[in-house]
């Protein structure tokens, strides 16, 4: 199972010097050109200033940046995308573990599997696996990182489909915090496989990610509607009864946002509250018109952008409203039920959102998500009709941030009454008890999880996560 391990160990690496000899990547510190654009993440409410950045450019890299941080007491970020909406992705005087640069890709067509490098975003991955019309349940926002999205959440447009991400892994490449490369899945630890998919970071320094790829694409029958706010009550219970019976084949979710000052959206509804519907058919696209005919033909749209279009382009459809470097904090929460009530209360606390980039997103469950074994690994991801995703954000720097966290707090508290209080580690928010994480997961995979810390990083050494501690730490 062990590859191999990094030599002279940790105190053969104390000095960035030393470092610097056997790490063929980019090494930023303070003042170094290029520092402060690195340390940039998505969310801009974390600043932050890592002692060093290590941009890796291979597995041994990650080894010898690890080996560096054991040896000088280094808290340790790990980063792909950087968009830990907590803030997981950089440190203050630690050191940034920065997997960006590994974007190695190969795909086998034949066996629908692919091979992908840690730092591939779902922009890269999508790329590759496209060329031969293929996919894996990816993030909504195409800058999302593959690894961080794949361990502790893997929702997307296809999770009707397809089931979440994590359901597609097949193995991978660790750097465990000894600095041993072992392989997750068939041919090494089948165990530290299930744990990866869902636990988060928890156990290593992820290198490369195999998925089982299907078929998807390359044309698509997608795309948007918007309608005015004034029906949403309306919009709100024909779209849960139409997607209470919908085919797998239809993904996709409804939307509360501010419409954009965007040329395609008339003049008078721009920067007014709406409704979007993002539609997506993934079966034969000449199927898609009769199979969302329904949601076509209601009412009168004050947008309707439905039709073939690439996949690719779907999975950037919600890339300029998530401009990177954005001020944001996000709830989410699994649905029970969606009664009159619940569509009621999320709609009255709607429209009294605190900033107009603000967006929550009505994603439906069923499908492939109500089929899936949810003990094949350890990511929560229930059986449930109906999820949301409240993502806060705002723009300026100078704006306090407590109103925006307060409004989305009380959405949460609103919502509660339909809720279950358990969620995939990526998203619950640091300021959440600590016990939702542990409730979220159950008491029986929690002990596993807890087994493969113990097994693989027994010093917490990937402790910037939503932490699942090893045994006798807190």
């Amino acid at each position: 199972m062990t590859v191999t391990s990094i030599p002279g160990g940790s105190q053969g690496l104390s000095t960035s010097e030393d470092l610097r000899q056997q790490f063929a990547g980019a090494l930023l510190e303070p003042g170094a050109p290029g520092y402060d654009e690195a340390r940039r993440v998505a969310n801009g409410r974390f600043v932050k200033r890592p002692a060093l950045i290590a941009r890796c450019t291979g597995t041994k890299d990650v080894q010898a940046a690890l080996a560096y941080a054991r040896a000088n007491g280094l808290q340790v970020a790990v980063r792909c995308g950087s968009h830990s909406t907590a803030g997981f992705s950089s440190t203050d005087g630690g050191i940034v573990i920065d997997v960006g640069p590994m974007k190695a890709s190969l795909v086998d067509a034949s066996a629908r599997t692919g091979r992908f490098g840690a730092g591939m975003t779902w922009a890269d991955l999508d790329a590759a696996t496209q060329e031969h019309g293929l996919a894996v349940t990816g993030g909504r926002v195409s800058d999302t990182g593959v690894t961080g999205l794949t361990l502790g959440s893997g929702s997307g447009w296809l999770e009707r489909a397809l089931g979440p991400t994590a359901d597609s892994l097949l193995s991978a490449e660790v750097v465990t915090a000894s600095g041993e490369v072992v392989r997750a899945g068939a041919g090494g630890d089948p165990e530290l496989l299930w744990g990866l998919a869902g636990g988060g970071g928890n156990f290593g320094v992820v290198t490369e990610l195999e998925f089982r790829l299907h078929p998807v694409g390359p044309i698509v029958f997608a795309g948007l509607i918007l309608h005015p706010r004034s029906v949403g009550g309306e919009l709100m219970r024909f779209y849960r009864d139409f997607m209470n019976q919908a085919p797998e084949e239809v993904g996709g979710g409804l939307a509360l946002i501010t419409a954009p000052p965007a040329p395609f959206v008339p003049e008078e509804v721009r920067l007014k509250l709406v409704c979007a519907l993002i539609v997506v058919y993934t079966g034969d696209p000449a199927d898609g018109p009769a199979a969302l005919a329904p949601l076509l033909r209601w009412r009168e749209p004050l947008v309707s952008m439905v039709q073939p279009m690439p996949y690719t382009a779907l999975q950037k459809m919600l890339d300029e409203g998530n401009p990177f470097g954005i001020r944001e904090y996000a709830k989410v929460d699994y649905l029970r039920e969606l009664p009159d009530p619940a569509i009621d209360a999320m709609l009255d606390e709607a429209a009294r959102v605190s900033s107009p980039m603000t967006t929550i997103v009505l994603c439906p469950g069923g499908g492939a998500l109500s089929r899936r074994d949810p003990s094949a690994v350890s990511l929560v991801f229930p059986d449930v009709p109906w999820f949301y995703q409240c993502i806060s954000a705002w723009p300026d720097v100078l704006q306090p941030d407590e109103p925006h966290i307060a409004w989305t707090r009380g959405f949460m508290e609103a919502m509660r009454p339909w809720a279950l209080d358990e969620a995939p580690v990526n998203f619950i928010a640091v300021d959440e008890p600590e016990s939702r994480l542990r409730r979220s997961f159950g008491e029986e995979k929690f002990a596993r999880l807890t087994a493969l810390k113990d097994r693989y990083d027994p010093a917490n050494v990937f402790a910037l996560n939503q932490n699942i501690p090893p045994s006798g730490h807190s």
